[in-house]
């Protein structure tokens, strides 16, 4: 929710940008007479609306500025995200994608499988993997994803520590094994 609202005010904030750019090259190429605008700026400082909306349009701009500095100085500090254990002799900080990658290759082991892919999630109450795999068709589909989600979940926790609350296969495709043609000389 929070980025979808940080994309919408940088869409907003880039049109205001763009429109004040617009309007300082039609005041500075020459467009615009001196005279017509020192008459346009008297106008915004003597109707009290026009002020009110020009000093409340700049307390957006600037609020907005200010948002995306704080945004931009916060995520610069910010790492790769990681899963986060204590210990009795210190922290213990796992990245996700190493945890992706154990996946990967504890999947891989599987008889069938050809080309995997891996997601996985932090939750309360463990992990929570989504594989995404190409099988050859050899086997049962049924029997092959159990072993692959067994694997996985005992690897995975074995080599992290960290329960694997659910490992969910997603089988996208059978692949076609090339065919080889014995070529014929006459």
């Amino acid at each position: 929710m929070i980025k979808m609202l940080d994309r919408l005010l940088l869409f907003l904030y880039s049109i205001a940008i763009g429109a004040a750019s617009i309007f300082a090259i039609y005041a500075v190429s020459g467009a615009a007479s001196v005279s017509r605008l020192r008459d346009w700026i008297s106008y915004l400082r003597e109707v009290p609306s026009a002020q009110g909306t020009v000093i409340g349009i700049s307390v957006i701009l600037f609020l907005i500025s200010l948002r995306f500095f704080i945004v931009s100085i916060r995520r610069s500090g910010s790492s790769a995200p990681s899963i986060n254990q204590r210990t009795d002799f210190g922290d213990i900080r796992i990245s996700v994608e190493t945890v992706e990658n154990l996946t990967l290759k504890a999947a891989s082991r599987t008889r069938g499988v050809k080309d995997l892919k891996a997601r996985v999630r932090v939750a309360e109450s463990g992990l929570q993997i989504l594989i995404r795999a190409f099988i050859d068709g050899e086997g049962a589909i049924p029997v092959l994803s159990e072993e692959i989600q067994r694997t996985v979940s005992q690897q995975v926790e074995e080599a992290t520590g960290i329960p694997v609350a659910e490992v969910s296969v997603f089988i996208a495709n059978v692949t076609q094994a090339p065919t080889t043609f014995k070529s014929r000389v006459e």
